[in-house]
């Protein structure tokens, strides 16, 4: 596979162990390589930094202590939202020697080439957070996406509640229409929602997917919203980013915390969000737990130990089920955010509680 020549060399994320490394494998062609250090170990593909800040720093540290706690060797790269980039990746991870390898897809078509590759090489892959439709993974390590969405309808029903809305007018503002975890989190949404729709308390209004979860992107698509339907009263915006990009439009209008919006990811601008009103909720889905869960599989299958998965899923591209493992969200307000993502240390206090959340911090007893 040629790459356009101005793509440049990609190491970005990259994290590496001295272990049992081995000798860097590159492609002049493709402008991406392998350090090796896989080799004998796992080899990580994440898709980008751009959809969710966890992505840079959350999931590769999480998932670097846990190889390197199991002593394995291990490499981790991203792939910066490139599907080329991210089958290139693959394919030098494979070519080096890894035993195992984890993905995290940017598509499923993208996704199945490199299990396809990946199975050519007689190596496992765990399908990471998101599942490779019709791909055919070994295994799959993810959140309940759909549970997640389920919470995200409950939380945007509560806090419409209470501000005693009469037929709220809601927007949908979806993730990527090529993620099946924003496939996943619609359904869960709107199999609360509709009962709703269908018994006149709520109208429906507009409903997009945004491509590539790209904020920008969503914050054009949620103003044409807005114009379209001046009266929207609530949002479910599929994350935190899409989340803040509504606030800022919100923020515009001179209507930021009357008009309830959700998320999910639990970041600290979606926490700080939720702090200050005008985010409603988000989710919070622990990096820690979810590594740690994926990172027990791979150093099973590289030291030969296959561990025991009783959950699985259906894929609904090809109708096989693949063995899961489906951890469980919690979903967070202003309340909770001290007993949760503070406990769980996946964000700080001096993280959360700038100048301008002081006051608000103190409120919720994060600081005295």
């Amino acid at each position: 596979m040629r790459l356009p020549a101005a793509l440049t060399f990609l190491a970005v994320g990259l994290l590496v162990t001295a272990c049992d490394s081995g000798t860097p494998t590159s492609t002049d062609d493709a402008h991406v390589t392998s350090s090796g250090e896989g080799r004998n170990g796992v080899g990580v593909v994440l898709p980008d930094t751009e959809s969710s800040p966890r992505w840079k720093t959350d999931h590769p540290q999480a998932l670097a202590a846990a190889f390197e706690a199991a002593q394995v060797p291990y490499e981790i790269q991203n792939a910066e939202g490139d599907k080329d980039v991210f089958t290139a990746i693959a394919a030098r991870m494979l070519d080096s020697g890894v035993k195992v390898l984890m993905i995290a897809n940017l598509d499923s078509v993208s996704g199945k080439a490199v299990i396809d590759n990946a199975r050519a090489h007689h190596v496992p892959v765990i399908d990471y957070d998101r599942l490779t439709l019709n791909g055919g993974a070994d295994y799959y390590v993810s959140y309940d996406n759909e549970k997640i969405g389920v919470q995200q309808a409950d939380g945007l029903i509560s806090c419409l509640r209470a501000r005693k809305a009469t037929r709220p007018v809601i927007a949908e503002l979806n993730g990527s229409p090529t993620d099946n975890n924003a496939t996943l989190f619609k359904d869960g949404y709107d199999a609360v929602l509709q009962r709703k729709y269908d018994t006149g308390a709520y109208l429906k209004g507009p409903d997009q997917f945004v491509p590539a979860w790209d904020p920008a992107e969503g914050k054009t698509v949620f103003t044409q919203m807005l114009r379209q339907w001046p009266d929207i009263n609530g949002v479910l915006a599929a994350n935190d980013n899409l989340a803040n990009v509504v606030i800022e439009v919100l923020r515009a209008e001179g209507r930021n915390g009357d008009v309830p919006v959700t998320g999910q990811d639990a970041t600290v601008q979606g926490l700080q969000n939720v702090l200050a009103g005008d985010q409603c909720m988000t989710v919070y889905k622990a990096a820690r737990s979810e590594a740690e869960a994926a990172a027990e599989l791979a150093i099973g299958l590289v030291q030969n130990r296959k561990i025991p998965v009783t959950g699985k899923v259906k894929d609904p591209g090809s109708g096989a089920y693949v063995p899961a493992v489906l951890l469980t969200p919690t979903p967070i307000t202003a309340g909770n955010i001290l007993t949760t993502v503070i406990r769980d240390k996946a964000v700080t206090t001096d993280q959360l509680c700038t100048a301008k959340y002081l006051a608000k911090c103190r409120k919720y007893g994060l600081i005295p």
